[in-house]
């Protein structure tokens, strides 16, 4: 494990200032703060979300500083969530707001109307809406009280020009605006807060977690989503790539602890920046209650209108490229007429209707139903009455290649027999449950045999499945989450973290129950 002390030894012989809080002043009236970055709007971010409510429950106040999207409805404020977290979402640049006359521009070109402000949303020290009244508003983790938003129409210009090599171009430079807006927004935001430990969330948030924990003298905590400078991104990014790489090498080696989410990139993330000891394994594993043994409790077949004596392949995800999507539906054409692939998740309208026509070009578009999404809490539950799922990413980059998809833990938890691609870490997971069978080319012949072996002979890979899902739970990966913070925070803070220990299954139920409410 990667500690505070390995790290301050190191700053010290290279002439930096020590990171140790134990060497300082501790206001022991209070309990430890937890700043936790996140460069998304975080209303289903499930990973940032159980982490920062396991900190809760062990003892720390946490605040989670997110980005807002007002067009999504999710607009700048500060939210208290049923976890006890609190989050509070930042503004970014916004063309409207920085540049209204080169946005009218815009809106005239894409013919959308002008931008409706939100109203003001919910002030966390009083418990309500600012504005006098609030609607509750269920995310994949928590319950938020938020102020109504008006609606916003989403319209943009058209695909063809924004997919286009010059239309990517042309965003590039405004995305970079809107990210440096987050980080300084973000580290004033958490400097004014005085956190006693900072906690970023994968590489484009490290900047800002080094500025504020250096202004208050505190540490922070690497949490590497992906494998950052190696993760799929359109298009030639020299510049970006090298800025990239060097904002990770900077934040890899002052962290006090890194943490990461599989093997691999673990070991990628050591070997490649020197580290005396691997980063910290924290899967993204779901809660214990959010597992069924119930196929009963499914609802594939009833949102596709299929009848009980249809076996149903399961995608549970965000349906885009290299998903192996397209690779499924050609395999489908090779499996008998009672097999459908049932899939839920959301995704550009445009990539679906693709998949449709693939579908109906691979004469099985009976037999493909796009579904919808489901709350992040539920896709477990909703899988449940699947034959079989489909885990498919193509190793395109080197952080894909080296995944764990959330799918995978999804569907184990849903009690289903998986069907996977050969990636390296995805392998292991199957082969040591023994939940399914791995796929070594996605040749359709090759991928519907692999199917076909497992749907005809489920019920040993449903046992192993529903077995595993005992074994791996977030209430297990969160131990090795708190102990980087007990670590990270310093022995003064100890006492507050030390109640929660590896836990047996009520009380790990309990501790999932409080996240996922």
């Amino acid at each position: 494990m990667t500690t505070l002390d390995s790290y301050d030894d190191r700053d010290r012989a290279r002439g930096r200032p020590s990171h140790d809080r134990r060497q300082k002043p501790v206001l022991r009236a209070r309990k430890p703060r937890v700043a936790v970055l996140v460069y998304n709007d975080c209303h289903a971010d499930t990973r940032v979300l159980k982490t920062a409510a396991t900190l809760v429950e062990a003892g720390a106040d946490v605040r989670i500083f997110a980005i807002a999207r007002p067009g999504a409805g999710y607009p700048v404020g500060v939210w208290r969530l049923a976890s006890g977290v609190v989050l509070e979402r930042l503004p970014t640049f916004h063309l409207g707001t920085h540049l209204e006359p080169l946005a009218r521009v815009y809106r005239r070109l894409a013919g959308a109307p002008a931008p409706v402000v939100p109203r003001a949303t919910e002030d966390v020290g009083r418990g309500r809406g600012a504005s006098g009244g609030g609607t509750p508003a269920r995310t994949g983790a928590a319950v938020l009280t938020v102020a109504a938003v008006p609606s916003v129409p989403k319209r943009s210009l058209p695909d063809r020009v924004l997919r286009s090599r010059a239309g990517r171009l042309a965003l590039r430079p405004l995305s970079a605006v809107v990210l440096w807006s987050y980080w300084r927004s973000a580290a004033d935001a958490v400097t004014q807060w005085r956190p006693d430990v900072v906690h970023a969330n994968d590489a484009n948030t490290l900047q800002p977690a080094m500025v504020a924990a250096s202004r208050v003298q505190v540490p922070f905590v690497y949490d590497s989503h992906e494998l950052w400078t190696q993760r799929n991104v359109a298009g030639r990014r020299l510049v970006a790539t090298q800025v990239e790489r060097w904002i990770e090498r900077q934040g890899v080696r002052r962290a006090a602890a890194v943490i990461t989410v599989s093997p691999s990139i673990a070991t990628y993330l050591q070997s490649t920046y020197g580290l005396e000891q691997a980063p910290v394994l924290v899967r993204n594993v779901p809660p214990a209650a959010q597992r069924t043994t119930d196929r009963t409790e499914g609802r594939l077949r009833r949102l596709a209108g299929l009848a009980d004596e249809a076996r149903v392949i399961a995608y549970g995800g965000r349906i885009t490229m290299n998903r192996g999507l397209e690779e499924t539906i050609d395999a489908l054409g090779e499996l008998p007429a009672d097999v459908h692939l049932v899939v839920l998740g959301y995704g550009v309208a445009g990539y679906v209707d693709g998949l449709r026509t693939r579908a109906r070009e691979a004469g099985v578009a009976e037999r493909v139903h796009f579904v919808g999404k489901v709350p992040s809490n539920e896709v477990s539950l909703a899988l449940a009455d699947a034959d079989a799922s489909i885990v498919f990413v193509r190793p395109t980059c080197l952080s894909y290649r080296w995944s764990l998809p959330n799918k995978l833990f999804e569907s184990i938890h849903g009690g289903l027999p998986i069907v996977a691609a050969d990636l390296p870490d995805t392998r292991q997971i199957v082969e040591e449950h023994g939940v399914g069978e791995v796929f070594e080319s996605s040749h359709p012949l090759v991928m519907a045999q692999t199917i076909l072996r497992v749907i005809d002979d489920p019920e040993r890979y449903r046992a192993a499945s529903r077995h595993a899902a005992t074994q791996l739970t977030w209430e297990g990966e969160s131990v090795h989450l708190l102990e980087v913070y007990r670590r990270a925070l310093g022995d003064p803070w100890n006492d507050a973290l030390a109640d929660l220990e590896p836990v047996d299954e009520p009380q790990a139920t309990r501790h999932a129950d409080k996240i996922a409410s």
